[in-house]
């Protein structure tokens, strides 16, 4: 008998005793219960981030907007700072800006969780990355209750980014660091059907 075989006797006469551990089920959470706005925003607020209902709420004192291209122009009714649109800036420009205002592709209730995958309203991956603030807009029909309802609404094809809360860390000593890896704030705007 080889060591590898010996351990693995070891192991196996161990856990004799044991009883067998209770599957779990493959449709676990499918039933959520209550409203999916109402869980999603608990879930962002856990996170740090900030939830509004009006999108001039979330764009309240910001000097110096950056948006995609294609933004709704009534995405940017009311507000007075200076609108700077994407036309592939460099990290420094990026970096000078106040906050970024996107859409989504799709919102996951059950963990808090805005996808981007570049698609309308998003804009490139490093407009969402760079800026010290990020407001996105979630429309209520984007909210989907867990993973794997949301896979099917993404382009397999284009880079994803998954974002549960504004950026943060934690040291050995479980100090928690925010922005060290996108932006430091996040606002998300959930707006009605």
């Amino acid at each position: 008998m080889n060591a590898r075989d010996a351990i693995l006797a070891r192991l196996r006469s161990a856990l004799a005793d044991e009883p067998a551990a209770e599957p779990i089920p493959r449709d676990y959470g499918r039933h959520l219960d209550g409203d999916l706005v109402e869980l999603l925003t608990d879930r962002l607020v856990d996170y740090k981030a900030r939830v509004h209902r009006s999108i001039g709420d979330a764009l309240a004192g910001i000097q110096t907007l950056l948006v995609p291209h294609d933004v709704p122009g009534d995405w940017l009714t009311g507000y007075t700072g200076k609108t700077v649109v994407d036309e592939r800036r460099s990290v420094e420009e990026l970096d000078q800006v106040d906050a970024v205002l996107t859409g989504c592709a799709v919102a996951i209730a059950q963990t808090g969780t805005i996808v981007l995958d570049g698609g309308p309203t998003q804009g490139r991956r490093a407009i969402t990355l760079v800026p010290d603030r990020h407001v996105v807009v979630v429309r209520a029909e984007q909210i989907v209750g867990r993973v794997p309802e949301a896979l099917p609404r993404l382009a397999p094809t284009r880079p994803q980014t998954w974002i549960s809360g504004p950026s943060a860390t934690s040291d050995i000593e479980l100090n928690r660091v925010e922005g060290v890896h996108g932006p430091r704030t996040l606002d998300v705007v959930i707006l009605d059907a």
